[in-house]
């Protein structure tokens, strides 16, 4: 019976480390110099996370330097029920390294490497006149990212847009809540597209997945009263009028919801007040899932069906909202977070 048998490369500033982790510490049958490796994938405007535990007790192993950009892949090299193969997860760049002892360890962190000190500084800047496409093309372009904003959205035309002291990753977190929308910042490029759609940096869709029980390791399915949806309004200020005015979505019992922030045209207060109403409508449940054999084809954004579970996690479309892969001592494990789609 061939035994499952996790498989990983890492590459550090140009250099493939993946032998010196995979080989054993001198004196020693049965420690691997990687202790773990932890790679934690999120959805929109968050950074993907990389951390790195590494025997050092020879003392053979280089610290890298802070900004040092490290390419990781991961995957099974054998086994039975499981993808062979590596999935490449991107580069990220070391933000911190520690050294400590005994036993001596190095304990690095990376984060996604689109994710510079610049997307993350405050900017200030105005559009007038344009759409939504364009807006997240100059983001795109200011950051040396290319830009991949889902047609549906491209289109809807812009009067007034201002980014007043707001890093390019806040605007964009505040692009998507006005627009129920998610941008992701991966492998180059910037990524706008609605909650759920699922799409990959090429632009492809992401396939929907089926997890049954029997794949789980263990499970948390969590429910929350749901408030009711009602109605959600936005004001604009009619500057030929010289007053504001309101753009009302949705109806029902519940509470009539008021969006604090003042919109420029009609068109932009329906669309805020539409995008709140539609997350107020989705149903407010989650789903933990430890998967008993790791997956590193699952990404956020991916549609996923349960099966085998209780009815009411069975009946509710799920979203993947953040990725986990461990590789260590207990082999390698994919841990998901489901939210409804």
């Amino acid at each position: 019976m061939t035994a499952n048998k996790a498989a990983f490369r890492v590459v550090v500033d140009g250099k493939d480390i993946t032998p010196m982790l995979e080989g054993r510490i001198p004196g020693s049958s049965d420690r691997r110099r990687l202790v773990s490796l932890g790679l934690t994938e999120k959805r929109g405007d968050e950074a993907d996370q990389l951390d790195l535990i590494i025997d050092d007790t020879d003392g053979r192993m280089a610290i890298p330097a802070a900004g040092a950009v490290i390419t990781v892949a991961i995957g099974w090299a054998q086994g039975i029920g499981v993808p062979i193969g590596l999935e490449n997860k991107g580069r990220f760049v070391v933000e911190e390294v520690d050294h400590s002892g005994p036993p001596d360890l190095i304990t690095i962190r990376a984060r996604a490497a689109d994710f510079t000190s610049e997307i993350r500084t405050r900017q200030e800047r105005s559009w007038h006149g344009t759409t939504l496409g364009s807006i997240v093309a100059d983001l795109a372009k200011h950051n040396k990212l290319e830009a991949r904003c889902a047609a549906s959205l491209a289109s809807i035309a812009v009067e007034s847009m201002a980014q007043s002291r707001e890093s390019d990753v806040a605007f964009l977190r505040r692009l998507g809540r006005a627009h129920d929308a998610v941008a992701k910042i991966a492998d180059g490029k910037l990524i706008f597209s609605p909650i759920g759609a699922g799409v990959t940096t090429s632009g492809k869709a992401l396939p929907s997945r089926t997890i049954t029980r029997r794949m789980g390791d263990r499970h948390s399915f969590k429910v929350q009263k749901a408030e009711e949806a009602g109605a959600v309004e936005a004001t604009w200020h009619d500057r030929g009028a010289a007053e504001r005015k309101t753009e009302r979505v949705g109806e029902g019992k519940g509470k009539v919801r008021k969006l604090s922030r003042t919109y420029a045209t009609p068109d932009a207060a329906k669309a805020a007040a539409g995008a709140e109403h539609r997350r107020a409508a989705r149903q407010p449940v989650s789903l933990d899932l430890s998967l008993a054999l790791g997956d590193p084809r699952f990404a956020p954004e991916q549609r996923v069906t349960a099966t085998g579970f209780k009815a009411a996690i069975d009946a509710v479309g799920w979203l993947v909202s953040e990725v986990s892969h461990s590789i260590g001592d207990r082999g390698y494990v994919t841990t998901l977070r489901l939210e409804s789609a």
